[in-house]
């Protein structure tokens, strides 16, 4: 099993997972998906919030912020939608997106396994 393989894995094994891919936001494309594919459309939703990514770094650079984005959250009603870019030189360009059941998730939790998982993860 490859590293993106394992990232993804261990992703699911977080309480109240849904569904984790790792996207390549210049493209928007996913280099790889897990989780229950009936429920979630995972390539869809990585094309869309690789959008979001763009915006926020676009309204940073009208602003002048000389900062990186650590993760990204979108709350829903039934729903986390956690958006982890890649800090490594190998993983410039990407993130991890991790979808959780906001009844189930500890959402600080989530944060520092993602966190964990991104520093284990080799591009």
């Amino acid at each position: 099993m490859n590293s993106v393989d394992i990232a993804l894995k261990e992703s699911l094994e977080i309480g109240g997972a849904l569904g984790a891919a790792l996207v390549d936001f210049t493209s928007g494309m996913t280099l790889g998906t897990a989780g229950n594919s009936h429920a979630l459309d995972l390539e869809a939703a990585a094309a869309g919030n690789t959008e979001v990514i763009r915006a926020k770094l676009r309204t940073m650079e009208s602003l002048g912020l000389q900062d990186t984005i650590e993760d990204i959250l979108i709350t829903l009603g039934r729903q986390y939608h956690l958006i982890r870019l890649l800090q490594s030189h190998s993983g410039r360009g990407l993130f991890l997106y991790l979808v959780l059941d906001k009844n189930r998730a500890n959402l600080a939790l989530a944060r520092h396994r993602l966190r964990a998982i991104e520093s284990q993860l080799d591009v």
